[in-house]
């Protein structure tokens, strides 16, 4: 698991665990990642990864998906499966039966605006409370395409965007808007081998986000649809690069 200190709290309308160094290490944060976890995965799914790539004076916070597989699925409720946006599974068992994968570059998933406007005001209300902290957006998967989303669409003030196996979306609308990212730094990894979101399209991206003059990152590692113990070491690199607050800002609770 971790050896932070983890508490949960309600920030915007999402349960969060939030991931503080213990004292004496860092009483408080100067840097505070938002990491958002992958479709079918638990709220939690991603607080074991904190201690591999952030530093001690970096707080992790991890928002659960509001969406239940219970609610979209008629999944058993004892599944604590989460999901940003409804995906449509048939359809995409239908595509691998036929041997291919959807090509999700040019669709715009109905519900990523809902998504999108939660991630938002959960990085106002923190915002507002830590004014001086240097702030990182982040996630895995479809997590990390919300991200990308929401720094892309919404005026917050972030030093990073971290893409872990995402992919390009909304491509006819994504692409104007790269230039906005030279605003701050992107870290990007995928796997050669994803049979979940291609490594094809998660490459177009990265290349999109160089043409627009991003300083982009991007870790390609062996293997499929996951965080490669490579791509945590690299990770926690980019994150050290990143601008920290002068001074450690109050703990979040």
């Amino acid at each position: 698991m971790t050896d932070r200190t983890l508490t949960t709290a309600r920030l915007g309308d999402l349960e969060c665990v939030i991931a503080n160094a213990p004292p004496p290490r860092a009483p408080s944060p100067r840097r505070i990642v938002v990491l958002l976890h992958g479709f079918g995965a638990p709220g939690d799914d991603l607080v074991g990864l904190a201690d591999a790539f952030a530093a001690p004076d970096t707080t992790m916070v991890f928002p659960a998906a509001p969406l239940t597989f219970a609610e979209l699925y008629g999944a058993p409720p004892f599944m604590d499966a989460r999901a940003w946006w409804r995906l449509d599974l048939e359809a995409i068992e239908r595509a691998r039966r036929t041997g291919g994968l959807r090509d999700l570059t040019r669709e715009r998933p109905e519900g990523l605006d809902a998504a999108r406007g939660r991630v938002t005001r959960l990085l106002g209300e923190l915002r507002a409370k830590h004014p001086d902290a240097s702030f990182v957006l982040g996630g895995f998967s479809q997590g990390a395409m919300l991200a990308t989303d929401t720094a892309l669409r919404e005026d917050v003030p972030l030093d990073g965007l971290v893409v872990l196996s995402g992919s390009l979306l909304c491509e006819p609308e994504w692409r104007p808007l790269f230039p906005t990212l030279a605003r701050l730094k992107v870290f990007q990894s995928h796997g050669a081998d994803d049979d979940i979101l291609p490594y094809a399209y998660a490459a177009r991206l990265h290349e999109g986000l160089r043409e627009a003059g991003v300083d982009a990152r991007f870790v390609r590692f062996e293997g499929g649809h996951g965080i490669a113990p490579e791509v945590l070491g690299a990770l926690a690199a980019f994150l050290d690069g990143l601008p920290r607050a002068a001074s450690p800002v109050d703990e979040i609770r």
